[in-house]
């Protein structure tokens, strides 16, 4: 039976970890119509226990796999994503991999390849790529309205020990440099929206350092990165684990005319030269999780026609390739200080 004419809610869903994101894909996969569940978990985590009784439950992958799930949905550390979403593809199942791919690009060109002769459909779990103003930024980027656009930058900073409060987060993947955490993995949102916005990119350089009073094994707490894009443009992006109140803004230039997007504000604003501002608003009732119903909603209708998804996972190895990259320039600009 081909994948487009069997129900999605039919037949179970693997979720692979059940952290807090892996909790939130399932709270939208049941609102979805989804009714069966597989969870394959290493019972580790900080929240409370889940009442599931449409779920089967298993440490073990191998049994958790001969329970024939269509899909998978690649939700554990990051340093773990590639054992699970490789061992999920070879069974068949189409993959909703959270960002990033992996932690290197070590096994990614495995993965791609199975997934390409299995004919599966992949998604990486970048749902900013589904924000009403990012995709209204990128639609008007290239009609023009601001001219040929020059260079961009992006802003992104989150106090990390308010991320989880139930939770030490020095203990967290995303404070652990061993399960990928570090700044430039967790939050590497930016990197890709820009690659998706912009195209390849030729030159990285960084710079990156771990603050100290954070405590983290992350190794890197604040980074400083910059793209030359082989479209010309210049690209800026600043992540760090230490602003409060949080902000996560993106510039972009042109020569006739400036947009900036604002997602704690949920704007997105034009100016032109003589100084003009024209604001764009989110839509009414949205809200974080809207990204996330979007990005599933997506991956499930790919699923149903037999399509590629929106970020697929060519896509994911490039952008987790500009973040090695950049991990590799800190490292020499390190070497030479």
């Amino acid at each position: 039976m081909s994948s487009s004419s069997r129900d999605s809610a039919s037949e179970p869903v693997l979720i692979a970890g059940l952290g807090s994101i892996g909790r939130r894909h399932l709270s939208n996969l049941r609102a979805l119509g989804c009714r069966q569940f597989i969870f394959y978990r290493t019972y580790q985590s900080t929240l409370d226990e889940l009442d599931a009784e449409d779920a089967f439950s298993t440490s073990d992958l191998q049994e958790a796999l001969a329970r024939r799930p269509r899909i998978a949905i690649i939700a554990n550390p990051t340093a773990k994503h590639l054992e699970v979403a490789t061992a999920a593809a070879r069974a068949g199942c189409h993959l909703l991999i959270e960002k990033p791919v992996s932690h290197s690009l070590q096994g990614c060109r495995e993965l791609a390849e199975i997934a390409e002769r299995n004919r599966l459909t992949v998604l990486i779990g970048c749902q900013f790529r589904f924000h009403p103003l990012l995709i209204s930024l990128d639609a008007q980027l290239r009609s023009g309205r601001i001219g040929t656009v020059l260079g961009a930058r992006a802003e992104w900073g989150e106090y990390l020990p308010d991320w989880h409060p139930w939770e030490d987060y020095r203990k967290s993947y995303s404070a652990r440099a061993d399960l990928g955490g570090g700044v430039v993995l967790t939050l590497i949102h930016p990197l890709d929206y820009l690659y998706w916005m912009f195209g390849p990119v030729g030159r990285v350089q960084a710079e990156i350092r771990d603050v100290p009073s954070l405590q983290t094994a992350a190794g890197d707490d604040w980074a400083e990165i910059t793209l030359k894009f082989d479209s010309g443009v210049v690209g800026q992006v600043h992540l760090d684990y230490v602003q409060r109140p949080p902000v996560h803004r993106l510039w972009v230039w042109g020569d006739r005319g400036r947009a900036t997007w604002d997602f704690h504000a949920g704007s997105l604003e034009w100016q032109t030269p003589e100084g003009e501002i024209e604001t764009e608003r989110v839509p009414e009732g949205f809200e974080r999780n809207s990204m996330f119903v979007d990005e599933m909603q997506h991956f499930l209708k790919a699923i149903e026609e037999g399509k590629p998804s929106r970020i697929p996972l060519a896509d994911g190895i490039a952008v987790l390739d500009i973040a090695e990259r950049a991990k590799q320039s800190a490292k020499r600009e390190a070497c030479r200080a």
